[in-house]
Protein backbone atom coordinates (compact mmCIF):
# COMPACT_ATOMS: atom_id res chain seq x y z
CA UNK A 1 0.00 0.00 0.00
CA UNK A 2 1.34 3.44 -0.87
CA UNK A 3 2.37 5.82 1.87
CA UNK A 4 1.76 9.54 2.26
CA UNK A 5 4.75 11.63 1.23
CA UNK A 6 6.33 13.52 4.11
CA UNK A 7 5.28 16.84 2.56
CA UNK A 8 1.67 15.64 2.23
CA UNK A 9 1.66 14.50 5.85
CA UNK A 10 2.90 17.95 6.85
CA UNK A 11 0.22 19.52 4.64
CA UNK A 12 -2.55 17.55 6.32
CA UNK A 13 -1.26 18.55 9.75
CA UNK A 14 -0.96 22.15 8.54
CA UNK A 15 -4.58 22.10 7.32
CA UNK A 16 -5.80 20.86 10.69
CA UNK A 17 -3.58 23.49 12.32
CA UNK A 18 -5.26 26.20 10.24
CA UNK A 19 -8.57 25.07 11.72
CA UNK A 20 -7.13 24.89 15.22
CA UNK A 21 -5.74 28.45 14.96
CA UNK A 22 -9.25 29.67 14.19
CA UNK A 23 -10.87 27.48 16.87
CA UNK A 24 -12.74 25.58 14.15
CA UNK A 25 -14.24 22.27 15.15
CA UNK A 26 -13.57 20.93 11.64
CA UNK A 27 -10.89 21.33 8.97
CA UNK A 28 -12.57 21.59 5.58
CA UNK A 29 -11.48 21.12 1.99
CA UNK A 30 -10.74 24.83 1.94
CA UNK A 31 -8.32 24.43 4.86
CA UNK A 32 -6.76 21.51 2.98
CA UNK A 33 -6.36 23.38 -0.31
CA UNK A 34 -4.93 26.44 1.46
CA UNK A 35 -2.39 24.17 3.12
CA UNK A 36 -1.58 22.47 -0.19
CA UNK A 37 -0.59 25.81 -1.71
CA UNK A 38 2.57 25.37 0.41
CA UNK A 39 3.16 21.78 -0.75
CA UNK A 40 5.72 21.60 -3.57
CA UNK A 41 3.97 18.76 -5.42
CA UNK A 42 0.54 20.37 -5.20
CA UNK A 43 1.92 23.78 -6.13
CA UNK A 44 3.56 22.33 -9.25
CA UNK A 45 0.14 21.11 -10.44
CA UNK A 46 -1.49 24.43 -9.63
CA UNK A 47 1.21 26.37 -11.47
CA UNK A 48 1.09 24.01 -14.48
CA UNK A 49 -2.65 24.71 -14.63
CA UNK A 50 -2.00 28.48 -14.50
CA UNK A 51 -3.43 29.02 -11.03
CA UNK A 52 -2.41 32.30 -9.43
CA UNK A 53 -1.42 30.84 -6.06
CA UNK A 54 -1.28 34.21 -4.27
CA UNK A 55 -4.82 35.01 -5.43
CA UNK A 56 -5.98 31.51 -4.47
CA UNK A 57 -4.50 31.92 -0.97
CA UNK A 58 -6.27 35.27 -0.55
CA UNK A 59 -9.60 33.84 -1.67
CA UNK A 60 -9.29 30.76 0.54
CA UNK A 61 -8.17 32.76 3.58
CA UNK A 62 -11.01 35.24 3.07
CA UNK A 63 -13.52 32.43 2.74
CA UNK A 64 -12.23 30.57 5.79
CA UNK A 65 -12.13 33.72 7.92
CA UNK A 66 -15.50 35.13 6.87
CA UNK A 67 -17.73 32.21 5.92
CA UNK A 68 -16.83 29.45 8.36
CA UNK A 69 -17.96 31.13 11.58
CA UNK A 70 -20.35 28.24 12.17
CA UNK A 71 -17.33 25.96 12.66
CA UNK A 72 -16.02 27.94 15.64
CA UNK A 73 -16.32 25.69 18.69
CA UNK A 74 -17.92 27.15 21.79
CA UNK A 75 -15.61 25.06 23.95
CA UNK A 76 -12.04 24.04 23.11
CA UNK A 77 -12.00 20.89 20.97
CA UNK A 78 -9.46 19.12 18.79
CA UNK A 79 -10.02 20.12 15.17
CA UNK A 80 -11.07 17.13 13.06
CA UNK A 81 -11.14 16.75 9.28
CA UNK A 82 -14.60 16.85 7.71
CA UNK A 83 -15.91 13.78 5.92
CA UNK A 84 -15.21 15.55 2.61
CA UNK A 85 -11.60 16.15 3.65
CA UNK A 86 -11.28 12.47 4.59
CA UNK A 87 -12.93 11.31 1.33
CA UNK A 88 -10.50 13.34 -0.76
CA UNK A 89 -7.45 11.90 1.00
CA UNK A 90 -8.94 8.39 0.77
CA UNK A 91 -9.61 8.83 -2.97
CA UNK A 92 -6.02 9.93 -3.52
CA UNK A 93 -4.82 6.84 -1.62
CA UNK A 94 -7.15 4.54 -3.58
CA UNK A 95 -6.15 6.02 -6.93
CA UNK A 96 -2.45 5.65 -6.14
CA UNK A 97 -2.99 2.10 -4.91
CA UNK A 98 -4.81 1.15 -8.12
CA UNK A 99 -2.11 2.87 -10.20
CA UNK A 100 0.64 0.91 -8.47
CA UNK A 101 2.29 4.02 -7.04
CA UNK A 102 4.33 3.84 -3.86
CA UNK A 103 3.66 7.35 -2.60
CA UNK A 104 0.70 9.73 -2.37
CA UNK A 105 1.62 13.37 -2.87
CA UNK A 106 -0.13 16.69 -2.68
CA UNK A 107 -0.51 16.53 -6.46
CA UNK A 108 -2.66 13.41 -6.10
CA UNK A 109 -4.81 15.17 -3.51
CA UNK A 110 -5.34 18.14 -5.86
CA UNK A 111 -6.71 15.72 -8.47
CA UNK A 112 -8.90 14.04 -5.84
CA UNK A 113 -10.33 17.41 -4.75
CA UNK A 114 -12.27 17.52 -8.01
CA UNK A 115 -14.35 14.58 -6.77
CA UNK A 116 -16.04 17.12 -4.45
CA UNK A 117 -17.44 19.50 -7.09
CA UNK A 118 -19.81 21.24 -4.68
CA UNK A 119 -16.95 22.51 -2.51
CA UNK A 120 -15.77 26.08 -2.51
CA UNK A 121 -12.20 24.78 -2.79
CA UNK A 122 -12.96 23.33 -6.22
CA UNK A 123 -15.00 26.40 -7.13
CA UNK A 124 -11.98 28.64 -6.48
CA UNK A 125 -9.85 26.46 -8.78
CA UNK A 126 -12.55 26.44 -11.48
CA UNK A 127 -12.88 30.23 -11.29
CA UNK A 128 -9.26 30.41 -12.42
CA UNK A 129 -9.99 27.99 -15.27
CA UNK A 130 -8.62 24.76 -13.81
CA UNK A 131 -10.35 21.45 -14.47
CA UNK A 132 -9.80 17.92 -13.22
CA UNK A 133 -8.59 16.98 -16.70
CA UNK A 134 -5.92 19.70 -16.50
CA UNK A 135 -4.69 18.30 -13.18
CA UNK A 136 -4.76 14.68 -14.41
CA UNK A 137 -2.87 15.58 -17.60
CA UNK A 138 -0.11 17.11 -15.51
CA UNK A 139 0.05 14.42 -12.81
CA UNK A 140 -0.20 11.45 -15.19
CA UNK A 141 1.66 12.76 -18.23
CA UNK A 142 3.60 15.86 -17.14
CA UNK A 143 1.59 17.97 -19.58
CA UNK A 144 1.03 21.54 -18.46
CA UNK A 145 -2.18 23.26 -19.49
CA UNK A 146 -1.62 25.22 -22.68
CA UNK A 147 -1.51 29.00 -22.29
CA UNK A 148 -4.82 30.07 -23.77
CA UNK A 149 -6.76 27.60 -21.65
CA UNK A 150 -7.45 24.98 -24.28
CA UNK A 151 -7.95 21.37 -23.23
CA UNK A 152 -5.33 18.75 -23.89
CA UNK A 153 -6.00 15.31 -25.09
Amino acid sequence: MPRLSPSLEQGIYRAIGLGTERHHEYATLEHLLLSLTEDQDAASVLLACHINIDQLRKELTGYIDSKLDSLVATVPVATKPTTGFQRVVQRAILHCTLSGRDEITGANVVVALFSEPESFAVNFLQQQGMTRADAVNYVAHGLAKPLGGGQLG
